[in-house]
């Protein structure tokens, strides 16, 4: 090559798989991102720099995602959406500063959690903040069933909490606990926002698009917990074994712990009394929980509530962009690739 030869120009990017999910509602994203700065929006020094933090901290807006595309998916949709898109993705907020402040976490999605930050006094405080400026935005918006969705929501999410921390013995959490356990606290909201965008849209669908998001908020769950034991950090936001190193139990552990031989569960036994385990106790556990088909296990229980998800939507009908977003959206949460 010679010294003034011009370099050819790289090729972009394809999309990602979450991008071409939100191609059909790209534009209301957009406000929604308006909207939840606009409610949160406060003179009080202290809250706007704790919400300065979290705006840097934002994630994906999958569930205003998901809301926005059953809003179009009826074909009707509805200016209200928006804005009901923003009090989903503060509600989902405000659990992920909780959950941070009752795990002592120190990151997430890389960055420094609000309790590290500040103190797990201004991270409950923070989170009550985003509940209630959403509950604020509620009143205003003068819904009454969007109002009783969420409301449903919120209160199955925090009766899982007190699930999941009234649990004495981790390793008696069986399978019909950990169930029940996502079925609150991930897969009620996804089914809330779900339920709220047929509501100001074709709310003739609203059951269908309800079990829909029932059901794709527990596969993304299963999938996310597997992720734990082979995903990637870069993907997950998290490192491999992150979920073991904080003690939880979820369901690739929990099919190992129930199929494994005495020696085995000895080791998992073992694990769990450790105060500290290192990388290569971790790696020990997640051995057996391969070796004993947990992995398999949750990937195939994952698959089986997609095909729900799946048959839910085919009930609602129609053949659009949203739908099709949709469909590919069971995919995403099953897959969990970028």
């Amino acid at each position: 090559m010679t010294g003034n030869a011009t370099p050819a120009p790289s090729a972009a990017a394809p999309p990602s798989r979450l991008e071409r999910i939100r191609a059909p509602v790209r534009g209301r994203l957009s406000g929604v991102d308006a909207e939840i700065r606009r409610i949160v929006l406060s003179d009080f020094d202290m809250i706007a720099e704790v919400n300065d933090a979290l705006d840097r901290m934002q994630g994906k807006l999958f569930r205003p995602t998901l809301l926005l595309l059953v809003n179009e998916a009826g074909g009707n949709p509805h200016e209200d959406a928006i804005s009901l898109a923003a009090v989903v993705e503060l509600v989902h907020l405000a659990t992920l500063v909780h959950d941070d402040a009752v795990d002592h976490s120190v990151l997430r999605r890389g960055l420094p959690t609000v309790n590290h930050l500040w103190s797990h006094q201004v991270a409950i405080i923070a989170g009550d903040y985003l509940y209630t400026r959403a509950m604020v935005e509620l009143g205003r918006i003068g819904r009454i069933e969007p109002i009783r969705a969420l409301a449903r929501a919120a209160n199955a999410m925090t009766v899982g909490e007190f699930r999941q921390l009234t649990s004495r013995d981790a390793l008696d959490f069986g399978e019909e606990d950990y169930t029940n356990l996502i079925a609150a606290k991930t897969a009620s909201l996804m089914s809330a926002a779900c339920e709220i965008g047929a509501l100001v849209g074709a709310e003739e669908y609203r059951e269908d698009f309800r079990a829909f998001g029932h059901a794709l908020g527990m596969a993304f769950q299963v999938a996310d917990d597997l992720l734990d034991y082979e995903g990637k950090e870069e993907l997950t936001g998290k490192p491999t074994g992150h979920d073991l190193r904080e003690r939880k139990v979820t369901l690739p552990l929990i099919h190992a712990f129930r199929e494994g031989d005495e020696a085995e569960r000895e080791v998992i036994r073992d694990f769990f009394t450790l105060a500290e385990p290192d990388d290569e106790q971790i790696s020990r556990v997640i051995s057996i929980v391969a070796g004993r088909g947990g992995l398999e296990y949750a990937r195939a229980e994952a698959r089986r509530y997609a095909t729900s998800a799946e048959d839910a939507l085919a009930r609602a009908g129609g053949d659009s962009r949203a739908l099709d977003a949709l469909r590919a959206a069971i995919d995403y949460a099953v897959e969990r690739r970028r």
